[in-house]
Order: structure tokens, then sequence, then C-alpha cells
């Protein structure tokens, strides 16, 4: 008989076992052997527990007469409840899932005297080779065990809320039967609504995202007694492995934290406005989707206008130069159940940390705050030449250049289109030694473009400026006037040698002494020679390179030329 266990124990109890010669030794009781023992039996079969087993029914002689295995599918039953024959409502007690034991029952314990049909003769021992699947109790409820919850759990998820979570989902016994991470996509659904087995609308409420749990429910809270006809049998116990990703509600706004206001904010943003911004675009539970740094560049847009996602918009309004703030936006306001198709899957919640780099009104005019000296009595215009040092930057800070670098000042004729428009405006009816904070708006300064490697497109532009130097221009127009009386043989003193012509020297040098001579001025802050020869080319009509008395007669009496006599 030792022999005959011993080789029933070596073969897999899914072959028909090979019968022994020597005659069935009496069993006076039950007799229990644990072929495999898990390492963990978190539950062990109690009486009125359900249970789900496969097994391989013998005589003592290995004959089989019934096998779960043949039938495809568990033996399913009550324990203790008198569904079973005496000795294997007993022998279940006390077994884990997963546990497998061979159980030898006398006939007292089994069929008795009368057997079974033709299938178990009278006074018959049974072996059988059990294995335990499954267990539960109509008691039970959703089980939960947290194995990683996240120190900041601002938030638990609520009835109506909206998931994503990543879920591995077995049988009690460790057979897997689906999983979100073999389909690379999360399960997304509303939450204590019905869309989900009654078991994981329950199981799921108050996890934080990035919690992690162990749900298990019973199938009463699961597929119940069919099963969902595939993967998952009828009455079987269910374990879910969830990771949450992200909620939100459908009634969410956007919300805003970790605000950073710097002080002063004489202005903030509203509709209409253009912004420029750096941000690290991320979802709820960390995953980095984007970011204007990587790009080494500013995102810029206007504001309230639909150019942006509409919390981004919304998350725009009434933010000051220099300000950071976290800004999370729930899917319907940002890229909804679609998302983008890449980065950013369907129906996610979106966090941006952004930081206000600068922003300005298409409307905006050069701003300018003046500290004037005591004493102011003659004022820029446009013609001027004037002489100015100044620090230059970006709205928010950033340096761009500085005549003080250079140890000599900057000079420019006022009108004469030498400087960005902003900066025209901001240097007229300045007096010397007067000090002005210039900010230029980007269509008056650099405009979308920008300076490459200087300046950025759409750059609001500050300066802070001191006059040092103011020659007075020459009326508006004009590149060359006299001080004193014309002289009625002005022809004749040019030409020097007498020829009857004046050559393009002799007129240089003419227009050259009179202004040493301070008879004469030329327009301050352009060159000199340049200004002369456009005067000669005014004079010689027929451009000769020579003016002859007839064509300088002619010139003056033509309608006035401001490059003239």
């Amino acid at each position: 008989m030792l022999q005959c266990v011993q080789s029933m124990l070596s073969l897999s109890f899914l072959v028909t076992f090979a019968a022994c010669d020597a005659p069935p030794v009496p069993l006076d009781d039950l007799v229990i052997e644990k072929t495999f023992v898990p390492e963990q039996c978190v539950r062990a079969v109690k009486v009125g527990d359900y249970v789900r087993y496969h097994y391989i029914g013998m005589f003592p002689d290995g004959k089989k007469f019934d096998s779960s295995y043949d039938r495809g599918s568990t033996y399913n039953v009550f324990v203790g409840k008198k569904q079973l024959i005496e000795g294997m409502d007993r022998a279940l007690v006390g077994m884990c899932v997963n546990e497998r034991r061979l159980i030898k029952i006398p006939p007292q314990l089994a069929y008795g005297k009368q057997g079974y049909g033709e299938i178990i003769p009278p006074d018959s021992i049974l072996h059988f080779d059990v294995l335990l699947l499954d267990v539960w109790n109509p008691e039970d409820g959703v089980q939960i065990n947290t194995y990683y919850k996240p120190s900041d759990c601002s938030r638990k998820v609520e009835v109506s809320d909206f998931v994503r979570y990543h879920y591995n989902g077995t049988l009690l016994d460790g057979t897997l039967f689906d999983s979100s991470h073999t389909r690379m996509r999360t399960y997304d659904t509303y939450v204590g609504i019905g869309w989900l087995i009654a078991g994981m609308d329950q199981g799921l409420l108050g996890m934080c995202v990035g919690e992690r749990r162990i749900i298990t429910m019973p199938p009463s809270l699961g597929y119940g007694e069919n099963g969902d006809g595939s993967d998952i049998p009828g009455q079987a116990s269910l374990v879910f492995d969830v990771v949450l990703l992200d909620l939100h509600n459908p009634k969410d706004g956007i919300t805003v934290t970790n605000q950073a206001i710097p002080e002063p904010c004489a202005r903030k943003t509203v509709a209409g406005d253009f912004v420029r911004y750096h941000y690290n675009g991320s979802l709820l539970d960390g995953t980095f989707f984007d970011s204007s740094y990587s790009r080494n560049r500013t995102y810029d847009t206007y504001v309230g206008r639909g150019y942006v996602i509409a919390g981004m918009d919304e998350a725009l309004i009434g933010v000051c130069v220099g300000e950071r703030r976290s800004i999370t936006i729930p899917p319907h306001l940002g890229y909804g159940e679609e998302g983008t198709g890449t980065k950013i899957p369907g129906s996610a919640v979106l966090v941006f940390d952004i930081h206000i780099i600068d922003f300005h009104n298409p409307s905006d005019k050069t701003d300018v705050t003046t500290f004037k000296p005591e004493v102011c009595e003659k004022l820029t215009r446009k013609g001027d030449f004037v002489k100015y040092h100044y620090n230059a930057s970006l709205m928010d800070a950033t340096p761009i250049d500085s005549t003080y670098n250079y140890g000599k000042t900057y000079n420019i004729v006022l009108g004469a289109n030498q400087v960005v428009p902003g900066m025209e405006d901001g240097l007229l009816d300045m007096c010397v030694g007067e000090k002005r904070h210039i900010v230029i708006p980007p269509h008056l300064g650099y405009g979308e473009r920008g300076v490459t490697g200087e300046v950025p497109g759409s750059a609001v532009l500050v300066f802070d400026i001191e006059l040092i130097d103011v020659e007075e221009g020459l009326p508006e127009g004009y590149m060359f006037i006299w001080n004193d009386e014309v002289s009625p043989d002005l022809f004749l003193e040019m030409d020097k040698n007498k020829d009857g012509q004046v050559e393009a020297s002799e007129f240089t040098d003419y227009i050259m002494q009179q202004v040493s001579d301070g008879k004469g001025r030329l327009a301050p802050g352009f060159d000199p020679y340049r200004i002369i020869d456009n005067m000669f080319n005014n004079q010689d009509r027929n451009g000769d390179r020579k003016i002859t008395e007839e064509e300088f007669k002619l010139k003056t009496d033509e309608a006035a030329n401001h490059d003239e006599l």
C-alpha cells in the first residue's frame, strides 16, 4: 500500500493512476496528506465558506472514478453545509488557496454500504487529490490592502469622480485574466455610478493619485455565478492590483496653487493681452509631457481669446510679470476625451507650473516714468542730436545691453529712425541730466521677430536712460541752413578757379568753410560729406558732376528743397 501511495504522489494529478495489486488496507478515519502548502496562506477555509477546487477521485488501487479536470470546470460548493460527503466536508476545512491535499476517506465518511450507483461500490475507501483555487464567504465584502500611499494626498476619489488607473486582474489563485498594462492604456471610468462591477466601484473610493491597492472581492461583487463568459469563471473571487493615475470630477474648474506673486505687482493680465511665459507640463501622476524650457523659448500667446486650451486661457488671466503658479486643469478644460494622441492621453488632468515672463496689450503705448533735474529749460525735439546712457533689459529683468559696458554714450538723431519707435517716443521732451524709466511694447520695439540671440520675439523692453548731451537739430526736413544772409555772389565765391562752373570739390570746400566760420549749419548726427554730396547732386541738374551758373540759378528759382542752398 505504501508503494502504491508513493507512486500516486509522484505522478501528475492530471493522469489516471496505475492500479495496485495489493488489497486495500481498512481505513478507520480520515487521513489528510498535505502534498503542497503555499508560502503564504492569507485565508484558510472555514465552515460556511464557499470554495472552488479541482480534484481527481481514485480508489486505493489508483483507479480513477471521477475528475473535475475532465469536465473542464472546478467543483464549487459550500463547506460544512452537508453538500459534500462528510469526509470531504471535514477535509477542506483549513485549506489555503493553492494548497494541495491527498485526502483518504473511509466508507463511513463517504458513500458507506450503499456506494454510489455503478461508479462507487459499497464500503469503498476513496482518495481525492484536491487543489483549492478559491474561497469566500457570503458575508464577505470588498477587502482593501493599501501597500503604497503618497505622502501628499490632497484629494481622494469620491462618488461620481472620473478616474484613470492601471490594473492587473487575477483570480484568487494568481491566474491572470486581464491587465491594462498589456494594452498600454489606462482604464478610464466614472466611479460609484454603476459603470464598474460593484466591488471595484467600492474599492476605488478614497484612493489618492499615486496610491497602490490590492482590491479583493467576492463573486457577488464581481461577475457572480456566471463569470464573464471567457476568462473569469463563475463564482470566482477577483483580485485587482490597482495604481491610480488621475482623478477629476466633471464639475471641477481649474485649481491654482503654489502662487509666488512678486511685489510690487503694478499690472495684471486681462483678456486680449499678449503673454510670454515658461511652463513645465505633467500629468497628475507626475508624468512629464512637455516643457518650454527644453526648447529654450517661451510660449507666446494672446489670452482670453481661445488661442490656448480653455483651462490655460482662464489661468493666465490676472497674473503679474514674474509670477509663478501651479495650475491643475481637468480634461474638459484641457484636451478632453481624445487627448493629443501621443503624449497626453484622453481624459487626462493636466498640471502646469508656469512662470510669467512678460505681457503687453496691442493698444499699449510707450510708458515713461520721468526723473527731471531741478533745472530743465531746453527739451529735446525731432532733429536733435542726443547722447545718452542706457541699461536695457527684458520685463523679467534679464539684461540685454548697457552703454556703460562700452564706456561711451549712444548717439542718435531724433526722428531719423535710428532707434525703435518706442525709444523715439521715450527720448522726446527730455532735458540734459534727466533720467527716465521706459517700457516699450514689442510693436514699438523689435516686434514678433526680436533680435536673434539678444531680444526674443514679442518681448517687452525696459530701458533706464540718462540724457547726457543735446545738440540742437535743424528745422524738420532741413539738412543745411544759413546762419547769416546768403551772399549775392554765392556762385562766384564757390567757383575758385573762375572757369564758370563749380566742381564737387569746390562745392564741398566752400560749404565746409561756411560751417567752420559759423555762417551755416549742417544737420547734426549725420555724415557731413554725404549731406554736402546730396546738396551738390540736387544742384547738378544734368548730372555731369559740374554745376553751371545757369543750373545754379535755375535751382534757386525752384520750390525749396531742403538739401539745397
